[in-house]
């Protein structure tokens, strides 16, 4: 998380008119596939949404910024506070009815309901192995667990906009003091694996503002990191154990560099010991800045994207999805918008799916752009005519569509526009596009079902955004795309 210069604030609405993102999901017969309902919130709560989850008796749970955690059943209409008197909560799990985990400022926290009234009364550290400077942006995020048990929080770097306080937690680093987001204390920009015991281990690092974390079923781990110094967009990693993604300063911290100060390292020595981004999210018409990623696990309750990532966006009213694809091993893969407008807000920072199927969003506004509340988006049985996958060949790219196109407009190479550039890595805050090229789509070959597009192109080369525009294909009913931009991030060649 982080904040947002006034100038992006000022324009975002301009952006995404420019954007051609389309704002409504319309159905066949002209209403939406999805919509979105404002959830009633009790009078005098702060609806700053630090945490979503729901109980495994289907109420809500969420943690809320003044330090409060409440449940919400929707049957009644009730809600009730099952904790309070945390700092700055910004992540919840639930363990059980009785039982969850909450990742405030200082510590990963277990709070239970030992005698089951309803009413939190016991309050147990999980880990507290991790420094504190006081400085205000030293968020704390997490956890997401794996199928052996532990634990993983992804902790956010310090901010230049403000200083430390005379008295610490950790050890103090000066050359981890320097930078515009900086690490002057463990493990600040870093994801750390607790176990079960509560053993505290150091995983990866360099990450800026790690606003959220998300294990598919195979234990790989995905984390956004927010666009900035070091950062050139906003991006989507894969978190491996010892990597290394590229804001310096937490390297202070990496076994080895006592002795080196990360920001006088030449900017291509960090460039070659970095992991790329699985994706990069173009910045400013599409996304500023990512929250929590969230896969969609409900077997088709909630459309036709079941096995897909979702991913909050604070600045825009609108949520992403996000397809991944292995390559040579490696993930990386397209996003577009999943919906834009239609009654949502911005703000929107955390998500979690209900047993029957809703998307729940639960928004923010302390400190940067956004709104208080919780809203539910659920879908209403209708696909949508959207880009269903988008997958690298050897000669281009394979569209699947979630519903038959029209096979005359769609064998039309001229209706597909890419645009390729690349954003630079680099200490400055943010970057321009470069590389800006217009790519010429030379073959449009629609399958016998209609269902897929494979386009030839004129030229693939790594380390681009393949900015994909579709202009007037149609469904075979005569439906327009929902949304008709694509953004390949595109690393390694089949």
């Amino acid at each position: 998380m982080r904040r947002t210069e006034l100038g992006i604030i000022c324009i975002t609405g301009l952006l995404i008119l420019l954007a051609g993102m389309g704002c409504e999901q319309e159905s066949p017969t002209g209403g939406p596939a999805y919509s979105v309902e404002t959830i009633e919130t009790p009078e005098g709560l702060s609806v700053e949404t630090g945490g979503l989850d729901f109980l495994p008796d289907g109420r809500l749970v969420g943690c809320f910024r003044r330090g409060e955690v409440m449940t919400y059943d929707e049957e009644t209409k009730e809600w009730d506070l099952f904790a309070y008197g945390l700092q700055d909560p910004l992540w919840i799990k639930a363990v059980s009815n009785h039982e969850v985990l909450v990742m405030q400022r200082a510590e990963l926290t277990r709070i239970t309901d030992t005698d089951q009234d309803g009413k939190a009364d016991l309050y147990e550290t999980v880990t507290d192995d991790f420094g504190m400077s006081g400085n205000y942006a030293e968020f704390a995020y997490g956890p997401e667990v794996d199928r052996e048990g532990n634990y993983y929080i992804a902790l956010n770097t310090a901010s230049a906009m403000a200083g430390i306080y005379d008295i610490i937690r950790g050890e103090f680093s000066s050359a981890g003091r320097q930078g515009r987001m900086y690490s002057a204390v463990p493990y600040r920009g870093w994801v750390l694996k607790v176990k079960p015991d509560g053993t505290t281990i150091p995983w990866a690092s360099g990450l800026r503002s790690p606003n959220g974390l998300e294990m598919d079923d195979e234990d790989n781990l995905f984390i956004p990191d927010n666009q900035g110094d070091w950062l050139g967009t906003s991006k989507l990693y894969h978190i491996k154990k010892d990597h290394f993604y590229g804001h310096a300063p937490s390297l202070v911290w990496e076994e080895g560099f006592e002795d080196i100060e990360p920001l006088e390292l030449p900017v291509p020595v960090l460039d070659k010991m970095r992991t790329e981004a699985a994706i990069q999210f173009p910045h400013g018409f599409f996304v500023n800045s990512p929250t929590q990623p969230l896969i969609d696990r409900t077997g088709g309750q909630f459309g036709p994207f079941s096995g897909q990532m979702f991913v909050g966006e604070m600045n825009h009213k609108r949520i992403v999805r996000v397809m991944l694809e292995k390559v040579q091993g490696e993930f990386q893969g397209a996003t577009t918008s999943f919906i834009d407008s239609t009654g949502l807000n911005i703000g929107n920072n955390r998500l979690a799916f209900s047993p029957e199927g809703e998307l729940w969003v639960g928004q923010t506004d302390h400190g940067w752009p956004g709104d208080q509340g919780i809203q539910k988006i659920t879908w209403n049985g209708i696909v949508p005519m959207e880009v269903l996958t988008m997958s690298l060949t050897k000669k281009g790219f394979e569209l699947t569509f979630t519903r038959p196109v029209d096979p005359k407009t769609a064998s039309d190479p001229d209706r597909y526009h890419f645009e390729r550039y690349y954003y630079k890595y680099h200490q400055p805050y943010g970057s321009d596009r470069y590389g800006i090229n217009n790519i010429k789509v030379s073959e449009a070959e629609v399958s016998g079902d209609h269902k897929k597009v494979n386009l030839t192109i004129e030229d693939l080369e790594p380390g681009f955004i393949y900015d994909m525009r579709i202009q007037g294909l149609r469904a075979e009913n005569g439906d327009s795309l929902v949304h008709n931009r694509v953004y390949y991030t595109l690393n390694r060649l089949r």
